[in-house]
């Protein structure tokens, strides 16, 4: 496995990597690897000859008051992660590397999709994850990208960043990974003390209760909500959003109608959880 600091060594190593023929799949994270990062990996094996991992903790989609440099960065852990599940490099440059050492004034923003949901909360975040993004496609030159599902909103997003803008990148969707007893998988999990852990699983089960109600007839976004705000908040959770809203459009709805996206963000303690869950018909089973 390659690891690679430089872009312009990147940008070199996927050049003869396309002179072979092979295809390139890059998986963009922050490292701090889990299970949910590393079944990205295996999802990009399935798409491409060649898997790229990129590690780095990007400063710009971080507010003041977040917690980037408490952000825990175990390099030499994830480089042994992403080298037993196959990864054939990983990219993992300095944020003087991807951004150079004077000022910022060149970004790229996508001003629909972004604006709810986590947006809302983290008014600069996803201005500074496409911009990222773009820079992490331009330097690792993919033919496919893969991302999860967990940070639905994210994935939209690019989706549109790469459509909008003509990447020749095709993009990979991968269900949320979650422990056995249902917590989406995090890096912030680490966070969490146990109590908060077993407070946090009332996120999955007030969504789960939620779909059900849906499928069963349910067609009120407001009594939706209200279950599900009940189900965290009696557990000890403090809500940032719970929104209801279209699966593609992100547009919040009134009633249910058509493919529908439930997505919550919600704290324990002083950590922040995201989960959302989707519901195609009336018939989809969970």
């Amino acid at each position: 496995m390659k690891i690679i600091r430089s872009i312009k060594a990147m940008q070199a190593y996927s050049t003869s990597l396309r002179r072979k023929g092979r295809t390139i799949a890059v998986v963009p994270t922050m490292g701090c690897l889990h299970e949910g990062h590393l079944t990205l990996v295996d999802t990009a094996k399935k798409h491409a000859d060649s898997v790229i991992v990129t590690i780095f903790v990007n400063p710009t989609q971080f507010g003041p008051k977040e917690d980037f440099s408490k952000y825990p960065r175990p390099l030499r852990r994830d480089m042994s992660l992403c080298r037993k599940r196959g990864a054939d490099a990983v990219f993992t440059p300095s944020a003087e590397e991807m951004y150079g050492t004077g000022a910022t004034t060149t970004w790229v923003e996508e001003l629909r999709l972004s604006q709810g949901l986590c947006g809302k909360s983290r008014p600069i975040h996803f201005r500074g994850v496409t911009t990222v993004v773009a820079k992490l496609f331009n330097a690792t030159l993919p033919d496919v990208a893969v991302f999860g599902k967990k940070d639905y909103q994210q994935a939209k997003i690019i989706q549109r960043m790469t459509r909008n803008l003509n990447f020749p990148v095709r993009i990979v969707l991968q269900e949320t990974v979650r422990e056995k007893d249902g917590l989406a998988l995090s890096s912030r999990n680490s966070y969490l003390s146990q109590d908060e852990k077993d407070a946090a699983l009332s996120i999955r089960r007030s969504l789960l209760s939620a779909k059900s109600a849906i499928l069963k007839g349910e067609k009120s976004t407001a009594r939706i909500r209200k279950s599900i705000v009940n189900g965290i908040t009696s557990a000890g959770g403090r809500i940032d959003y719970v929104e209801i809203v279209g699966a593609d459009s992100l547009e919040p709805l009134r009633k249910i109608s058509g493919k529908t996206l439930i997505a919550v963000a919600t704290f324990f303690g002083k950590t922040r959880l995201i989960d959302n869950i989707e519901i195609q018909n009336r018939f989809e089973k969970d």
